[in-house]
């Protein structure tokens, strides 16, 4: 449970977390000497006494806690995964399905590795240049991005893209939890590879081409954090 790609954990104090109503929370609980995890949002907190979360659900359906019950949260910062263990003081159903939390003794951080790459299948568009907003339509080439980092992006096209050192502008979505938010995102990267990939037969080769990205501000850099995180808790065959 404790296999994250981080550097090593240092301790800080609650505050520094940030942390806001509707925050996205990860809850790891071990039953039956099998760990499980689902994710909750934050409703509130009193410092010192308490802290409130939505019971989480799993395909429509409620989770049960046990008053009692041992729970590890981790959370995202936006540039440090956060984790702390508390125990449930009492859970409320209907209406309002939420549960008080103790308020954690301690908290631990570490920043995320950067570099690690995410498979994804997105569809996006390159552009000879080096403004977001420079070129005609007809010089925009559509690409689909075969995986993703902080750093840059491995894309697939039916014809090049451009050779080693070009510039161009690579433009896609994100969709980042919670509440599914789509980062329209528009980065100025530098070509650093080529190839083909061969393709079966009857089939066209496809072109391949990893970018890394020159500049992104910082709500960027926030939305491919995310993304890297996402994967790592929830979704760990995508790391590449």
């Amino acid at each position: 449970m404790n296999n994250f790609a981080t550097n090593n954990f240092s301790s800080i104090a609650f505050e520094e977390m940030n942390l806001q109503v509707g925050t996205r929370l990860q809850i790891l609980v071990v039953r039956d000497q099998k760990p499980a995890q689902y994710f909750t949002t934050l409703i509130g907190y009193v410092k010192d006494e308490y802290i409130l979360v939505k019971i989480p659900t799993e395909h429509s359906v409620l989770m049960s806690f046990h008053e009692g019950e041992k729970l590890t949260i981790r959370v995202f910062t936006g540039v440090k995964v956060c984790s702390f263990n508390t125990f449930v003081e009492r859970v409320f159903m209907h209406p309002y399905f939420y549960a008080h939390l103790s308020f954690p003794k301690a908290v631990r951080a570490a920043s995320l590795r950067m570099a690690m790459r995410v498979k994804v299948d997105l569809p996006a568009t390159i552009t000879p240049g080096t403004s977001g907003t420079g070129g005609e339509s007809a010089g925009k080439l559509p690409v689909r991005i075969d995986n993703l980092s902080i750093t840059g992006a491995l894309l697939e096209a039916a014809k090049e893209v451009g050779q080693k050192d070009d510039m161009v502008v690579l433009s896609f979505a994100l969709q980042i939890q919670p509440g599914n938010h789509e980062v329209p995102i528009s980065a100025q990267a530098r070509i650093r590879n080529t190839g083909v990939r061969k393709a079966a037969p009857g089939k066209s080769d496809v072109h391949v081409c990893g970018v890394q990205f020159v500049a992104l501000d910082a709500t960027q850099e926030m939305a491919l954090q995310n993304l890297t995180y996402e994967a790592q808790i929830g979704d760990r065959h995508k790391l590449v």
